[in-house]
């Protein structure tokens, strides 16, 4: 048996000596190593020597496993280093060659109208804050002072999952819910950038999703003059200095009263012309003082606190800062279009 095992030792390194590729060498690996390899099969007639041969047979076989399995690693390291040798000589790469240039993306339009109000807004002391857009029938109309049946629902046409769950109309239920956090102890002071859903026909002006940003404040002693300069402050961080607002008398079933914000037509500087249809003037948002219903349901009491609110477009501002005619163009995803607006 000591002589067998000798012969499958040199037999063994020969055959490795020779070998030539990866697979060829696991080959021996499983011939000799393997569990129905050479030397295994050798070791089964372990049990016909004597108990003084049988450690002396044992030590030689580990022995002879051991240096054939170091042969086997030196060799595979060697034609591993070969095989890489050979695929540098055939791959070489020309670095004088010109290279590729990537091109560099950047912030959607919205999303950097969205981030310029976000900045205006935290700089004056607001959070932003959010909330999910599948809303409850409750923060979503009941909350807000619309109850079920009420008639201003239907100015909200709304895509209903079930009779308590929709995709959200607007993002005033999230300041809903921020008030409800508070636990009627102010101040609040908010603004809630996110998607929005309403049933519409899409076209040049109207999607069936689109993104709204809404501002609440909440504390003592807030009134509408409070809201006037903050919507002043908006109009000319956007639109410039030379913009003017003006409010104008309006509903929402969640604030009283209610106003519409105007800007001067930067086109005619209010003269009149076909941008602002000969007015001067130009629609932007809505905002009032906060429904002292809105602030009960919320835990607050509307003796002693008030607030006031807002909501805007950001798709309306950007197509009236950037002249685009068709709010499709903010969704459709052409490069042609966003390229323009690589800066923001």
């Amino acid at each position: 048996m000591k002589e067998r095992l000798q012969s499958i030792k040199e037999e063994a390194l020969q055959q490795i000596d020779e070998v030539k590729d990866s697979k060829a060498l696991q080959d021996l690996r499983v011939k000799y190593l393997g569990k129905k390899g050479q030397i295994t099969e050798v070791l089964k007639g372990m049990g016909k020597l004597s108990k003084e041969e049988r450690p002396v047979i044992g030590q030689l076989a580990n022995d002879i496993r051991d240096a054939i399995t170091e042969a086997l690693d030196t060799k595979q390291a060697t034609l591993e280093e070969a095989a890489l040798e050979q695929q540098l000589k055939e791959e070489t790469i020309d670095v004088t060659l010109p290279g590729k240039p990537a091109q560099v993306g950047g912030s959607h339009l919205l999303m950097g109208v969205i981030r310029d109000i976000e900045d205006l807004f935290t700089s004056m002391g607001y959070e932003v804050a959010e909330g999910p857009e599948v809303e409850t029938d409750y923060y979503n109309f009941e909350a807000l002072n619309l109850p079920k049946g009420h008639p201003a629902r239907d100015m909200q046409d709304s895509f209903y999952i079930t009779e308590e769950l929709l995709m959200r109309t607007h993002t005033s239920p999230v300041q809903a819910r921020t008030m409800n956090q508070h636990e009627g102890r102010g101040p609040v002071k908010i603004i809630c950038p996110g998607k929005v859903y309403r049933r519409d026909t899409d076209d040049a002006t109207h999607s069936h999703q689109f993104t709204q940003i809404e501002g609440l404040y909440v504390d003592e002693n807030i009134r509408m003059s409070d809201l006037k300069g903050t919507l002043n402050a908006l109009a000319k961080y956007l639109f410039g200095e030379d913009r003017d607002i003006r409010l104008r008398p309006s509903y929402f079933p969640f604030t009283e009263p209610s106003v519409e914000m105007d800007i001067s037509c930067k086109m005619c500087g209010g003269e009149g012309c076909s941008v602002c249809k000969q007015t001067g003037w130009i629609e932007m948002l809505g905002a009032g003082l906060v429904h002292p219903n809105v602030l009960e349901m919320a835990g607050f009491d509307s003796e002693r606190y008030s607030g006031f609110a807002f909501g805007m477009g950001p798709e309306r501002i950007a197509m009236l800062k950037h002249g685009i005619e068709d709010i499709r163009h903010f969704y459709t995803n052409d490069v042609r279009f966003l390229k323009q607006f690589h800066r923001v």
